[in-house]
Formats: C-alpha cells, structure tokens, sequence
C-alpha cells in the first residue's frame, strides 16, 4: 500500500476538518465556500478554490479522499511536493472552470429561448430568484424539465475534490497503465489504461444526456481530467526537476 505523502496527508486534514468543523458548530459555509453560477449574487472568484474542500457527505469525501491517496501519493513520490500541489490545484480549478463553461452554454440557451418567447429580464429573473414561472405558462416554450434546469444552473453550486483527483487519476493512468484498478460497483481488476478511459466515456455520456445517476458534476471531472492529461503527459515526455 502507498505510504501517505506529505501533501495528500495535509490536503486529507483540512478537507477533513471543513466537513466535521461545520456540522460541530452548526455552521453553514457552503454559501461562501461552494462554487455559484458566475451571475449569481452568491458567486466570489475564491470559490474556485475553496469549493475543492467541500463536500456533500460522507460517502463523497471518503471516496475522493480514498482516490486522492490511492492515485495521488505515488505521484507525489515521484513528482516531490510543490510540483505534485501544482497539479492537483490546477487540475481542480481547471475542472472548475469547463464546468462553469459549459453550464454558462446551457443558461445562455435557456435564457436566449425566453427572451424569444417574449419574457423580459426582469421576468426571467424573476423566475430565477423564486422558481415560480405560472404568470408565463401560456409563453414559455421550455419544458417543465428545462425550466427546472435553468433554475438549477443559476441556484445550484458544485462541491467536491472530485475534479482534481479526475485529473489525479488520469496522471496516475498515464505513469502506471498497467496497474490493476477496480471499484466496489465493478470489482473485478482492469489495467488503468483501459478503466480510466472507461471511467471518463461513462462521465461523458451522463453529462451530456439525461441519464444522470444523482446530482453529479460530470463535466468537473471530464475537466480536470483534461487539464491533468496536459501537464502530466508534459510532464512525463520532458524532463523536469522535482520541486522540494
């Protein structure tokens, strides 16, 4: 078993602490910490940080916490520690930002159809800042299942570290292909150069149909596994000199 590295170890403690510390003092901090639609009053730059170290329950911190050490501490055995933290942030914002992207794409088309339909931007924001679209039933030409997306992409946030350990993953796929992988749901052992692939089709094809298992952020974790292919293929294919 991987021993725990320095990073992982400090990143696992305060991931911990931001779960346990709130529901101890009967704070709410997702309203600050969570990541907000960009036009949402609620939204600050830092949470493109900050939403890493938030997570929905239990079950969702243990397994990126599990996947942050698994795939995480063997690269930062072999990358040191400050290159290891480059990558695992840049990985997570930039799972972050493809995320808010492809979400703006989504709100704009929503937005753009009501606009045709004859609805003013104080009537949109209207419906965005209570759900209540019944003055509009007879002009809209969106459906129930879309109008409750749009209501979604304004209001919703995004937690979690799963877009950087994404990007973790891919990293480690790329270093150890052959390494044997498998998951509770499918555990029968597969070479990471064929499950990682596997693992990221599945995320692309719920993210772009309706098919979805839970309120999942597909598109966070098709980003940083994008941005962490980059630099750890960069990486791997140049020389470098480890950061202490």
């Amino acid at each position: 078993m991987s021993r725990l590295t320095e990073a992982i170890k400090h990143l696992i403690i305060v991931n911990v602490i931001l779960f346990i510390a709130p529901q101890l003092l009967n704070i709410d901090l997702s309203g600050a910490l969570a990541l907000h639609f960009p036009k949402n009053d609620q939204f600050g730059f830092w949470q493109y940080v900050t939403h890493m170290f938030m997570h929905g329950g239990l079950a969702h911190i243990l397994f990126n916490m599990y996947g942050l050490w698994a795939f995480g501490s063997p690269l930062e055995q072999i990358w040191g520690r400050n290159k290891f933290l480059f990558f695992y942030f840049s990985s997570g914002l930039g799972a972050a930002a493809i995320y808010t992207l492809v979400n703006y794409y989504q709100f704009n088309s929503y937005y753009e159809i009501l606009i045709n339909n004859g609805l003013s931007g104080t009537d949109i924001q209207s419906i965005l800042d209570t759900g209540n679209y019944t003055d509009y039933v007879d002009k809209i030409t969106l459906t129930k299942e879309e109008l409750t997306k749009f209501f979604y992409l304004f209001n919703g946030t995004a937690v979690g570290a799963s877009g950087a350990v994404y990007g973790v993953l891919v990293a480690f796929g790329l270093y150890f292909k052959d390494a044997k992988l498998a998951l509770i749901f499918f555990p029968i052992p597969i070479a990471a150069k064929y499950f990682i692939p596997l693992l990221l089709v599945s995320d692309l094809f719920f993210g772009v149909t309706n098919y979805s298992i839970g309120n999942i952020a597909h598109f966070a974790h098709i980003g940083g596994a994008v941005i962490g292919f980059i630099i750890a293929w960069y990486w791997k294919n140049n020389q470098f000199k480890r950061w202490s």
